[in-house]
């Protein structure tokens, strides 16, 4: 009987570990590797010390990396429509407090990456260090 004592007590702990709520799956875009320190003390990043500003990053993750500052932290997003296959028109732009697909006019909150579509933004992980944010998955 103790036996079984230590297996139900142990077997809750094997499955209480985390991924930190990110669910990266999406048929349409494939995982890339995504490592960007941003200095937010550069011309080019100044927005984002100030809420509800957005930047593009290009050259990363699947069609460029969106980051935004939400008042309480960062969320960064990858450019890429979650709900289409890869193509020309498959950037997202910047409107506002939103990202906006090209192929189909679908428009993303950035402060919760959902949209009205089955998928919603493909979400990265922020990590803030005084004045450097550094964005991976």
């Amino acid at each position: 009987m103790k036996k079984y004592s230590f297996f139900f007590l142990i077997f809750p702990l094997l499955f209480s570990c985390s991924d930190s709520g990110f669910k990266n799956t999406n048929p349409y875009l494939p995982n890339y590797s995504v490592l960007i320190d941003l200095n937010l003390n550069l011309p080019e990043y100044s927005n984002l010390k100030f809420i509800s500003n957005a930047v593009l990053i290009t050259g990363k993750g699947v069609r460029g990396v969106i980051v935004f500052n939400t008042g309480s932290g960062y969320n960064a997003f990858d450019a890429a429509c979650p709900n289409q296959t890869l193509a020309s028109c498959s950037t997202m732009t910047i409107k506002g407090i939103n990202a906006v697909c090209a192929c189909d006019s679908e428009e993303y909150s950035l402060f919760t990456g959902q949209g009205k579509l089955q998928y919603p933004l493909k979400q990265y992980r922020v990590e803030v260090n005084g004045t450097v944010l550094r964005v991976y998955n």
